[in-house]
């Protein structure tokens, strides 16, 4: 029987709770032991779940690094602006580490965490949970088998929905670059930028060009009669798409773990809770046009490979539905789906048919969440925490495995498209150090 792997979670934010789950789900694999958390109201949620004391429950990443170590691994789920000041220290405790995405907001922070890891030998896998998702390995092992050929070039769509948008990317915490540490690009597509890296199997792009603005929400462009709260003193309220009344009070479970965390400290809060933060202190009440939003929310990335193939990833912010669509085109044919239907299509190149071709769809017939609304990415996450610990354990890792090193180009990628944007350049990536 397999060792146990004991796991502490540092940042007790909804992904890192997300992935503790496997514990509940799988006890003989994976122990939740500790918390290091400042929020004491989330150290104890996370102790009553995994049911644990006091002693393990520790207010910061500094202050669990300065004990002897405590457990095999830490799940690193800090904001993107503390994933490597937090996760050095552990690292040099002796700790392997799941480590939430973007793992790095910069270029000297990767080459910084990479040259770490290399020095203490740990275990690192970064959580680009796509990569799990049964649609993108079944895609991923076409494409190794060898029926389309050499990859010639690879469309990647992300359609970022209007509610997801509003919550997250303008009202919430990823809105403001200064804040949260992360273009927008980072925040929400370092998966897709991730998920062309892996496809073409280790080939890195040799140049990037981008393109992208703020188009909806810039403060000039705020309807006359907005307020600076949508429950408080607007006048546009019930005909605007983005109400606050409209997306969290009409649907109060709708990103409910971020909408609603400013209330952790009711055990049950009602309607009219819900409505009176939203009407005083609830960063999800305010006005969209009044975020103080510094990021885009569309971006076109043009990528040029090492071998010639080349690569386009489109994100458009504000769709009415959600939505990952990729088409892969190769020597011998192609394969095109949409991860949000779990349905993708092969198509290979045939002299002899009438019509030119064959054509193979392939339904996974896979339901649930895939925008993490609720938190399943199309079933990649509780998979990743898998593979974690069954490396950990001694095992092979699987094809989709997310060590660091894996993880750098997709990261590179970002960093090359938002300076290309930013200089309206063609910038040339950087080599890893």
């Amino acid at each position: 029987m397999s060792k146990q792997i004991t796991a502490i979670i540092v940042g007790a934010g909804h992904r890192a709770i997300l992935y503790s789950l496997y514990a509940l789900e799988h006890p003989d694999e994976l122990k939740i032991v500790g918390v290091a958390d400042p929020d004491p109201i989330r150290r104890k949620k996370v102790a009553e779940m995994h049911g644990f004391g006091e002693e393990m429950c520790f207010r910061s990443a500094e202050e669990l690094a300065a004990r002897p170590k405590l457990a095999d691994a830490v799940i690193n789920g800090t904001m993107d602006r503390q994933h490597v000041p937090t996760a050095v220290p552990l690292l040099r405790a002796g700790y392997d580490m799941l480590l939430e995405k973007p793992f790095a907001i910069s270029e000297e922070e990767v080459n910084y965490l990479y040259k770490v890891v290399k020095e203490t030998g740990r275990k690192v896998m970064i959580c680009h949970v796509l990569r799990y998702a049964p649609f993108y390995v079944a895609i991923k092992q076409r494409l190794l088998s060898g029926e389309i050929g050499d990859i010639i070039n690879i469309q990647a769509t992300e359609h970022v929905s209007y509610h997801h948008l509003a919550v997250s990317f303008v009202r919430g915490k990823w809105g403001n670059e200064e804040k949260c540490g992360a273009p927008m690009l980072l925040a929400k597509c370092c998966h897709d930028m991730d998920l062309i890296m892996w496809l073409k199997s280790g080939v890195s792009p040799k140049q990037i060009a981008s393109f992208g603005s703020d188009f909806q929400f810039d403060p000039a462009k705020k309807p006359a009669g907005a307020g600076k709260r949508c429950l408080v003193d607007c006048q546009c309220e019930e005909t605007c798409l983005y109400s606050a009344k409209k997306h969290y009070l009409d649907h109060p479970d709708r990103w409910a773990f971020y909408v609603w965390d400013c209330l952790e400290n009711i055990e049950n809060p009602t309607l009219e809770d819900k409505r009176k933060s939203l009407m005083t202190d609830n960063i999800h009440g305010r006005c969209v046009w009044d975020c103080e939003h510094t990021v885009v929310d569309h971006q076109s990335v043009l990528m040029n490979f090492a071998d010639g193939a080349t690569a386009t990833l489109n994100m458009i912010g504000g769709t009415a539905k959600p939505e990952r669509n990729i088409h892969i085109i190769g020597t011998k044919g192609e394969i095109k789906g949409v991860f949000d239907d779990s349905v993708f299509t092969v198509r290979t190149i045939d002299t002899a048919s009438e019509k030119g071709w064959n054509e193979e769809v392939v339904d996974l017939k896979i339901g649930g969440d895939k925008s993490g609304m609720t938190g399943s990415h199309g079933g990649g996450d509780l998979r990743l925490v898998e593979d974690f610990v069954h490396v950990l354990q001694g095992e092979e890792p699987s094809i989709s495995c997310t060590t660091i090193k894996d993880s750098i180009h997709g990261h590179l990628g970002v960093f090359c498209a938002e300076r290309a944007r930013k200089e309206s350049a063609v910038i040339t990536m950087p080599d890893i150090r």
